[in-house]
């Protein structure tokens, strides 16, 4: 499975997010999820399984498909939940 974080310019916030959700993963011991980082006009539905951006961009990112859509990058409590319903429905938790 792939992870894409994405944000407006592919740089600083999606690359926080980035780390933030690989700490989550594990925190909750799981290997072999693959997580990067990109821009939104740069994202395309081949990318990843999953995108997560926040929900000031969420809007233009209909056409990749599974898209987690958060508050806060800097938020890892409601990063943590969001991310575990998605992996829990692909019975990877």
């Amino acid at each position: 499975m792939k992870i894409m974080a994405v944000c407006g310019s592919g740089l600083g916030s999606s690359f926080m997010l980035e780390m933030n959700v690989q700490q989550i993963l594990a925190e909750l011991g799981l290997g072999g999820i693959e997580v990067e980082h990109t821009d939104l006009s740069s994202a395309t539905p081949a990318d990843a399984d999953v995108f997560i951006a926040t929900k000031d961009i969420a809007e233009g990112m209909g056409h990749l498909g599974e898209v987690i859509v958060i508050d806060s990058i800097i938020d890892m409590d409601g990063i943590r939940v969001k991310l575990k319903d998605v992996l829990e429905q692909k019975g990877l938790l």
